[in-house]
């Protein structure tokens, strides 16, 4: 598969998280970044919707990152 989300390069999410050892996130940046579900990507939507890009965390189904205390 050669297709690649044309926004990448400006996505804070896959900036943030392309280098992870989550299996969550490899997976995907695999199916919406770099996949067949590019064109459900709610951080897409949500640009077109609104200009602007979402929050980092904001992962390509709409769902937030939990973030992981520092204990």
């Amino acid at each position: 598969m050669d297709k690649e989300c044309e926004l990448l390069s400006k996505c804070g999410f896959f900036k943030k998280y392309q280098s992870t050892k989550e299996l969550a996130c490899k997976g995907f940046i695999k199916q919406y970044c770099k996949g067949d579900k590019m064109n459900e990507c709610k951080r897409m939507q949500y640009r077109k919707e609104h200009g602007s890009p979402p929050s980092d965390d904001m992962m390509p189904n709409g769902a937030m990152m939990i973030a992981k205390s520092a204990d």
